[in-house]
């Protein structure tokens, strides 16, 4: 079927963007404005035909013809549900385009999206380090870069929206979803998250903030569990990387959380979704829903009676597109508009926003907005044609893998052992020292989607710790025993003692294997009921470092783990949070002293594994006391990170003793690398409040910076703090500057405190909203 489009307003790339949607919205019925507000669960294929649906017990047994003529709001992951030669799924993507457009009645391409948690989650595409390493690394320029890269390829692809990424703040390490996130400190979580959103958007993919809000809160670590966390918490905790990140961002879209807080859901949540996101912060992007979380509103939560009263209430909430199908937008919404059971200005609300989405990103202005350029100059080629020739694992790419891999890898502990030198025999032990999974999370392709389908390969080269050991170490024996498998169900002690006995150093390589729901140690829905390592993995490491032999504890993880008495006496203790394809490299390059690690915990290291939940952000009650007989205390705490060089601070300084409450302090510290090598400092700024109305963290980060310095090299580190960095959620539930005592830290970690510095807020308490500032303004002076 063809049609004729001459004179359509909103093909009129001339016309305003309102002019266009107000046009395309009267020119469509009901129930093409009904099906542009759902997507369908896709494949493509990698024969060139068109996408093929996928099945589940949340969506229908649809075809394409079945819905193409109707028209199509989104694609569901035409790249991330089955292997697919990425060329030949591009011929796919662009053939159920055409489809698409040439049998729906005004001819609108559907918006297709994939995850990118950790890279592009499609074969052979680049798995970079896992969001928990992003935060490691303190870097948010070099993420910003990552994701510049990742939005590239995504866009090269015909791809114009990604699901990321997480903004949820850790508060129990126990939840399966810690990998996704980027750490326990909302401030480091929302500068990160930030500098990612700014580049995927800067190459023209809509990016997607997750999980808004409250997720990673659950009940005992559970995923889905319900939140009963305060307003205070929310707002002060949960609540602050989400605004910063619609405030300086850029970003498009937003998805709902699949919780509820204090019986609540986020998908029926209108305080929140339009409240907040909407009138109060002025997002004015689209709501897209968490895979089956408005059908979850009827089967789990139970607080919608069926179908359609599940999509009215998500509706009038503010969700504006049902993902990854129609269960609940389809046939029955429409016949519920129709007799006035759901009011038609919800439909017309939601279609506004996602249109005019459909016109930023140049879907209705031809084909040049959903032709995959990987396909520029050959359109009209068979897969077979162009088979094999797009590489989305590029050498450039695994290079910014290996740099952000390297910044990433945290030295908790180190008593001289490393930089190992030059060692003859080395004893490689431990269920991840020969896998080459360890570096990946549970959204990367291989583990996602690709496990389940072993003939087609693993698409990118994923070297093993053992390959980069004996890469790193070309003169040494290296001899590798596992011990034990990751769960404990297999376990040869003796082979592995007695190839340490024969060693020089041990190297211990223990952790996390990413699985779904279950199918894995760390992941979505793989909770722990402890932080204990999982399996036999501490009953190995013990008797590892019992022989007496130097051993190196390496952790290839996706969430922090108590390690017992290992922590005293293993000779190194190394983390690695799922650190991507480049990661056992970067890891053996550390070993060697090739790499001087400089990563950052982005999460507590607990002393006991059953101290849960607890993070740095803690209330003075909710840290060590007589009172208790848990103690919390971590065995590494939030910010600590060790390198091969030592840095000497002093000189810590306020430019004023007092400043009003309306005011702002310079304080400073000077910071020199005494060793003999070049090094990285991360200088961590803490705020804390002596006297507040309400009961405050003992400590708060407020800022950070990641200083280079040259052996001998000395900087002056400055932060220009504003007030509003003080403040928090008052009694009355408004945000508050109080007057007081303030105490401005510069710590190594927020355990490790250097230099203190003390400052009086002085007038009135001040009210401050959304508008407030943010940021310190860091200055970073060479001194010598």
């Amino acid at each position: 079927m063809t049609h004729t489009r001459s004179g359509e307003v909103w093909r009129d790339a001339e016309a305003s963007v309102t002019e266009r949607v107000e046009a395309l919205l009267a020119a469509l019925t009901l129930e093409e404005r009904v099906a542009q507000l759902h997507g369908i669960w896709i494949a493509a294929s990698n024969d060139g035909a068109e996408v093929a649906p996928n099945q589940n017990d949340m969506t229908e047994d649809v075809d394409l013809a079945d819905v193409a003529p109707l028209g199509l709001g989104q694609l569901t992951r035409p790249y991330g549900t089955v292997p697919v030669d990425p060329a030949a799924g591009a011929v796919s993507l662009l053939r159920s385009q055409r489809r698409i457009v040439a049998e729906s009645r005004l001819g609108i391409p559907a918006l297709a999206h994939e995850e990118c948690l950790a890279g592009f989650a499609a074969w052979g595409a680049t798995a970079y380090p896992v969001p928990l390493s992003w935060g490691a690394s303190f870097s948010p320029a070099l993420v910003r870069r990552m994701a510049e890269r990742i939005g590239a390829d995504l866009r090269a692809m015909g791809i114009h929206q990604g699901l990321a990424p997480v903004l949820d703040v850790v508060r129990d390490a126990r939840w399966g979803r810690v990998e996704e996130t980027i750490g326990e400190d909302p401030y480091l979580v929302g500068t990160i998250a930030t500098a990612y959103i700014q580049g995927l958007e800067s190459a023209g993919i809509i990016a997607t903030l997750k999980h808004f809000a409250g997720y990673s809160a659950s009940k005992a670590g559970r995923n889905l569990a319900p939140v009963s966390i305060g307003p205070r918490e929310l707002a002060d905790v949960i609540l602050p990387p989400f605004e910063m990140a619609i405030r300086e961002s850029g970003v498009r879209s937003v998805m709902n959380s699949y919780t509820d807080v204090d019986g609540v859901p986020a998908a029926a949540d209108a305080h929140l979704l339009t409240g907040l996101l909407r009138d109060t912060w002025g997002f004015a992007g689209t709501v897209v829903a968490d895979y089956f979380s408005i059908g979850f509103l009827h089967t789990l939560h139970g607080v919608a009676t069926d179908w359609t009263d599940a999509a009215h209430q998500a509706l009038q909430a503010g969700i504006d597109v049902e993902l990854p199908g129609r269960k609940t937008f389809g046939a029955a919404l429409v016949a519920a508009v129709r007799d006035g059971t759901v009011p038609e200005e919800l439909i017309d609300r939601a279609l506004r926003r996602v249109l005019a989405q459909k016109i930023d990103v140049g879907l209705l202005d031809g084909e040049e907005g959903y032709v995959p350029a990987v396909l520029a100059g050959r359109r009209d080629a068979s897969a077979d044609d162009v088979r094999g020739s797009v590489d989305l694992d590029p050498v450039e790419n695994r290079a910014f893998a290996r740099e952000l891999a390297e910044r990433a890898i945290v030295l908790l502990s180190n008593d001289g052992t490393l930089p190992l030198r030059a060692p003859r025999r080395i004893a490689l032990i431990g269920p991840n020292g020969d896998e080459p999974y360890a570096v990946l999370g549970c959204y990367s392709f291989p583990l996602h989607v690709g496990i389940h389908h072993p003939d087609f390969g693993m698409g990118i080269a994923l070297p093993t710790l053992l390959e980069s050991v004996r890469v790193e170490f070309p003169e040494a024996e290296v001899t590798s025993v596992r011990g034990t498998s990751i769960d404990g169900g297999e376990r040869d002690f003796d082979a592995a003692l007695a190839a340490v006995r024969a060693a020089d150093v041990a190297i211990v390589a223990l952790g996390d294997r990413a699985g779904l729901f279950g199918r894995g140690t760390s992941g979505e829905g793989c909770d722990a009921a402890d932080l204990s390592l999982p399996g036999a993995q501490q009953e190995l490491l013990d008797a590892v470092i019992a022989t007496g032999v130097p051993t190196i504890a390496t952790l290839l993880a996706g969430r922090p783990y108590a390690l017992g008495n290992a922590v005293s006496t293993a000779a190194a203790i190394i983390e690695a949070f799922f650190v991507g394809e480049e990661g056992t490299p970067a890891l053996a390059g550390v070993l060697s002293g090739r790499v001087n690690p400089s990563g950052r915990l982005p999460v507590s290291v607990p002393s006991d594994p059953g101290a849960q939940p607890s993070t740095y952000l803690a209330a003075p009650l909710a840290r060590r006391s007589g009172i208790s007989s848990v103690d919390p205390t971590p065995a590494f705490a939030f910010g600590h990170g060790l390198g091969y060089t030592s840095f000497a601070w002093s000189d810590a300084v306020a430019d004023a003793a007092e400043i009003g409450t309306d005011g702002a302090v310079s304080v400073s510290v000077r910071i020199c690398n005494e060793g003999d090598r070049t090094g990285t400092e991360v200088v961590q700024l803490y705020l804390h409040d002596v006297v507040a109305s309400v009961v405050q963290p003992a400590q708060r980060l407020i800022s950070y910076a990641r200083v280079d310095l040259d052996a001998g090299a000395s900087a002056v580190v400055s932060f220009l703090v504003p007030a509003d960095l003080a403040s928090f959620t008052g009694r009355d539930g408004r945000r508050v500057v109080e007057p007081g005592e303030l105490v401005l830290g510069f710590g190594r970690s927020s355990a490790a405190i250097v230099g203190a510095v003390p400052v009086r807020l002085v007038g009135d308490a001040r009210i401050v909203d959304h508008t407030r500032a943010l940021h310190a303004e860091v200055c970073v002076t060479p001194t010598g």
